[in-house]
């Protein structure tokens, strides 16, 4: 079985730049690199990974690049451009020729305007994706699904692929409005989900894995096994129990599963959706 990390993310931490990781969340207020994932990604035998923009700017995309061309395991790279911008399609036209970027994301989870991907600009960014190949990873939280359900349903042949199950609020156990949203969503046959950073939306000390059954269940019967796929969140995930823990939920969960669906969800989704070749 040839395995996938489809969502994880590299940096050199600077303190201005990375405001987001607060002082409780010192285990990742340091560099974060290939040769401190490697180890991780080996131990449990994944192959690769798809290393996705932590920064909002076009020189984490160069910064991502550099990593890639020196480290083989980065199969992928999901980067950033300006989708508002009058100029996006230039850029997409100057990323097309980098094999490894695969495509974009835009951190909407933390926009003010919690329906900015609707507004005729971003529209037009994500309108061009396709005609240059490229994915869109949807990062939001769940009160931003049913914005995501509308634009979606506009752009029926562009892959979208929804970041960390849309971050429910398992810690309050919050689930209704979440599952009802997710489901929509899932309905749309161009769009995925990544089963990812589930821990980080739980209680960071205290979660056990039981806290995480009833999400999962929603995902995998909303998406079914061919539209799954399997994420870390590293580094991020270190603040809320480590790589180990967080992917022995997952493990455990996906045991049920035959052994085709697995190897749908561990790597082969991820190869497909992100066009990389395995072995």
């Amino acid at each position: 079985m040839y395995k996938i990390d489809s969502h994880q993310h590299f940096w050199q931490f600077d303190p201005v730049r990375d405001s987001w990781i607060t002082g409780e969340m010192s285990a990742i207020r340091r560099d974060c690199l290939p040769a401190d994932l490697w180890p991780l990604l080996q131990h449990h035998d994944i192959q690769g990974c798809i290393a996705v923009q932590s920064d909002q700017s076009e020189k984490d995309n160069e910064f991502l690049l550099g990593l890639a061309a020196d480290n083989d395991f980065i199969k992928g790279i999901v980067g950033w451009v300006d989708l508002q911008a009058a100029d996006v399609e230039d850029r997409l036209i100057h990323y097309r020729q980098f094999e490894k970027i695969k495509g974009f994301r835009h951190v909407l989870q933390g926009e003010p305007q919690r329906d900015l991907m609707l507004t005729d600009a971003f529209k037009h960014g994500i309108g061009l994706l396709g005609k240059y190949d490229f994915t869109y990873d949807v990062l939001i939280f769940a009160d931003q699904l049913k914005y995501t359900a509308e634009l979606i349903a506009q752009y029926p042949n562009q892959v979208f692929i929804i970041d960390h199950i849309a971050k429910p609020d398992i810690k309050q156990q919050h689930i209704d409005d979440w599952k009802r949203d997710i489901q929509t969503v899932a309905q749309f046959p161009n769009v995925s989900c990544k089963v990812s950073g589930m821990v980080t939306e739980a209680d960071w000390n205290g979660w056990n894995e039981r806290d995480f059954e009833p999400y999962l269940d929603v995902v995998f019967e909303a998406f079914g096994t061919n539209r799954v796929l399997y994420g870390s969140d590293w580094p991020v995930c270190q603040v809320a129990g480590g790589y180990d823990r967080m992917i022995d939920i997952v493990k455990n969960y996906s045991a049920q599963l035959s052994a085709h669906e697995q190897t749908l969800f561990w790597g082969d989704n991820a190869a497909r959706l992100y066009q990389i070749a395995i072995a």
